[in-house]
Parts: structure tokens; C-alpha cells; sequence
């Protein structure tokens, strides 16, 4: 069984016991999440999707830790301007265990 979720403007296809990195949800670590705007619902005799959602579905996850991803570094410049800016980003993220299906 599998389950297409949606969080943080994304969508992930999720079985139980895979790990995901999503963004970052307001919850601590080792806290219990629940993803309640499922799209779509795999079984073995078929799927369900839903309009827009299925109704009762529910994905249930475990946050193992939040943290920042690699530092990306964001080089812009105007030709013949002499004008640059270097920044650096380093986004934010949950890694979240999908725990069950139902």
C-alpha cells in the first residue's frame, strides 16, 4: 500500500517505513505528525484518488530530526555594471519516518 501526500506545496509518494526530507514542519523531533491532505491511495486491487483529497485517509509519521540542508551559494552580476552579491541559502527541513497508512 502506498499513499501520494501533499505538504509544504509538494507531493511525495510514501509506503510505510520510507523516510522523507519535506519543510520544515512546526513540530519538535521525535514528535508525531499527521499528513491529512492525501491525494492519492494505492492498494492492491487498484487506487483512489481523490477530489481534491480522499476522505478519511490519513498518513501518520514520526520527525527523526530538523535541520538545514548544504549551504547553495547564489552568485548574481550585471555585465559591465561592476556589480555583484554573493549570498548563501541553507533551507530548512524536517527528515520524517511515514510510520502507517490508513
Amino acid at each position: 500500500m502506498y499513499a501520494v501526500i501533499e505538504t509544504g506545496g509538494k507531493q511525495y509518494r510514501v509506503c510505510e517505513g520510507d523516510i522523507i526530507f519535506v519543510e520544515k514542519l512546526p513540530v519538535d523531533a521525535d514528535a508525531v505528525v499527521e499528513f491529512d491532505r492525501v491525494v492519492m491511495l494505492g492498494k492492491e486491487d487498484g487506487a483512489v484518488v481523490g477530489k481534491p483529497t480522499v476522505e478519511g485517509a490519513k498518513v501518520t509519521g514520526r520527525v527523526l530530526k530538523n535541520g538545514k540542508a548544504k549551504k547553495i551559494t547564489v552568485f548574481t552580476y550585471r555585465a559591465k555594471k561592476n556589480s555583484k552579491r554573493k549570498l548563501g541559502h541553507r533551507q530548512p527541513y524536517s527528515k520524517v519516518e511515514i510510520t502507517s497508512i490508513g
